[in-house]
């Protein structure tokens, strides 16, 4: 709804798939795009009177053959923001409603800053193991090219001797 066209004035189901509620929630969107000259303002109006209003969106949701909850789409940290507008645009009913449909994205947000912080702390101790291997895996390389050299050295060493006794 927030990026859909908000400049749509009219807009008319043929009468073979007319449906008197979908022509009705039709209705009332283009007419806020009518009233309204600003589209984000037109936007917010929208989805405030169709997907904040528990009652409108569980219509439109069975009109689309669509179950799901629009709480589980949110994040979480602007659930707090969500249940605000429909405080400032519903009635406490409406609020309820969001509230009971959205309690546990609420609480999750609860430790999200320590859950967060705990995952940083995974994550780097994950990292410092593999740091480690990596820091094993150079020291045997090291080691390997270390007995290389000392080989090329004691080759070349009993060369020059051989050499001398030949001489």
């Amino acid at each position: 709804t927030l990026q859909s066209n908000h400049t749509l004035k009219d807009l008319y189901l043929d009468s073979l798939l007319r449906n008197i509620d979908i022509q009705a929630h039709i209705d009332s969107a283009t007419k806020i795009n009518h009233d309204e000259d600003n589209p984000d303002a037109a936007a917010m109006a929208k989805v405030i009177k169709s997907q904040l209003h528990s009652t409108t969106r569980a219509e439109l949701a069975e009109l689309q053959g669509v179950g799901q909850s629009l709480y589980s789409e949110i994040n979480p940290l602007h659930l707090p923001e969500v249940i605000g507008l429909i405080g400032r645009h519903h009635d406490e009913g409406e609020v309820y409603m969001a509230l009971k449909s959205s309690i546990a994205g609420l609480i999750s947000t609860v430790n999200r800053k320590q859950c967060l912080q705990q995952k940083k702390t995974y994550y780097n101790a994950i990292i410092a193991e593999y740091r480690a291997k990596v820091e094993a895996v150079e020291a045997e390389i090291a080691t390997i090219e270390a007995a290389e050299g000392h080989a090329v050295d004691m080759r070349s060493e009993s060369l020059h001797r051989n050499k001398r006794r030949r001489e």
